[in-house]
């Protein structure tokens, strides 16, 4: 054996021997409370190692108490956003079905203030292209509409019966581009047709250039064409334009709402310029 592991292993003899008396002195000789020296360090290192795994499982045990009380919180959560969910959507229905209500009166009210047998229906659709404005009602030939049969809504002419069937009609209206109907300034009771130019506007044509006309007269139908009772608001002038003593361009703006319709109502009772068309026929 080398003299340096010799050396090296007398070291580690000497080492453990010297730790070995230590500890017997420690063992034997008592602090200054009375209690030996190795049983205080030895005490002392064991009470912090419970310290430390207390600490260590308090907080463990804490954030676990946490965790289960985010898990019951977000539960809590979820079951409040599917029961304001709900709530929400029953008010929608609510004010769904208060704003159908205002409607509905709005309808028989009118109903109520016309001197016309009228039929009451719903729309169930609408025309899928803006070149051909049309809506779908749900009354047809089984419930006594015909062709040409005038359409209004409490805010005034809305278009015309084009294509009955038995139980559904298509209704083209006043703004589709092939609509017209006989107007009047209602101020000066000036005549001309309106026409549906495809877009939210119509045009007031064929007007006299002695008539007077002005923004924000009414336009009212005339009932010449044969399908529109006389009186009934189709809207309001918006825009006038003259060259020289002729007028260019009348604008009228519709006072229907054709994107907002769901009920509307059937004139059924011909007008008097129908009923002479008939007699002259007969």
């Amino acid at each position: 054996m080398a003299l340096p592991e010799i050396r090296q292993r007398a070291g580690y003899l000497l080492l453990a021997v010297i730790l070995g008396h230590v500890l017997l002195i420690s063992a034997q000789v008592n602090s200054r409370s009375g209690v030996p020296i190795l049983e205080s360090v030895t005490f002392g290192v064991f009470a912090e190692v419970q310290r430390a795994a207390s600490t260590l499982l308090g907080a463990l045990s804490s954030g676990w108490a946490d965790y289960v009380d985010l898990r019951r919180v977000k539960a809590e959560n979820e079951v409040l956003k599917q029961q304001l969910s709900a709530v929400q959507i029953e008010l929608q229905e609510q004010r769904a079905l208060a704003d159908r209500t205002l409607n509905l009166e709005r309808l028989l009210d009118l109903r109520d203030r016309l001197a016309l047998q009228t039929a009451a229906a719903g729309v169930i659709a609408a025309g899928a292209t803006p070149e051909f404005r049309t809506l779908t009602i749900d009354k047809g030939t089984g419930q006594g509409l015909r062709a040409d049969m005038a359409v209004i809504a409490p805010t005034g002419v809305v278009g015309r019966i084009v294509t009955p069937s038995r139980r559904a009609s298509k209704v083209q209206l006043l703004i589709d581009r092939n609509a017209a109907a006989g107007a009047l300034i209602e101020r000066t009771r000036a005549q001309g047709v309106v026409v549906g130019g495809g877009d939210d506007r119509l045009r007031l044509e064929y007007v006299s250039e002695i008539s007077d006309i002005a923004v924000g007269d009414v336009v009212v139908t005339s009932g010449i064409d044969g399908i529109y009772p006389k009186g009934f608001i189709i809207g309001q002038v918006e825009t006038v334009l003259k060259n020289g003593s002729e007028y260019s361009e009348i604008i009228v703006r519709p006072s229907v709402d054709f994107s907002s319709i769901e009920e509307v109502l059937v004139v059924l009772t011909p007008t008097p310029a129908k009923e002479a068309v008939r007699e002259t026929v007969k």
